[in-house]
């Protein structure tokens, strides 16, 4: 995938605001966020990996050197210290985590009214080494309604070499 494969995942989901980027890495996903919110927001970059983080931010400042972008070194399965959220993107982060709902509801509760999730997915219930607990978009409906998330809608999708495709899917708050 390239920059305009993430920017296709996210197109139809953002909106102006404040937003998380969690479990950003080195930041592909967190490129996208700055180039389709521009002036009109701000994002919370969170990654457990300072040097992830660190190289993210010399990438952001050559491509969007006036991109609003606060970056915190952060385990996101742990309580996070952020403002209330417009949204929130999870790309290829939460298959890392086994045990999603608590994690879900907690997200949620961190969101304003009519607040936007995002996730970016591998279309597989199955993982492997790599990918460990993936979540197909049929999985991810019936996880987003038991969090207490609305009107879970596929956005996009792109071939994937492994596992398939890669989907992204909006949810409301």
């Amino acid at each position: 995938m390239d920059h305009a494969d993430h920017v296709a995942l996210l197109r139809d989901a953002i909106g102006p605001g404040k937003w998380a980027d969690l479990g950003s890495g080195e930041g592909a996903f967190t490129l996208a966020l700055a180039d389709l919110l521009g002036e009109r927001g701000s994002i919370y970059s969170v990654d457990k990996d300072r040097w992830a983080l660190d190289a993210q931010e010399q990438r952001m400042r050559r491509r969007f050197p006036t991109a609003h972008i606060e970056y915190r070194v952060a385990d996101f399965i742990r309580p996070l210290s952020l403002p209330v959220l417009d949204g929130i993107v999870m790309a290829n982060s939460l298959h890392f985590v086994r045990d999603k709902l608590p994690l879900l509801q907690r997200l949620r509760d961190m969101l304003a009214p009519d607040g936007r999730f995002v996730l970016v997915e591998y279309d597989a219930d199955r993982g492997n080494m790599w990918v460990p607990h993936p979540l197909s978009i049929a999985t991810w409906r019936d996880l987003a309604a038991r969090a207490g998330l609305r009107e879970t809608r596929e956005l996009h999708a792109v071939p994937s070499r492994f596992l398939g495709r890669i989907y992204s899917a909006l949810s409301l708050a």
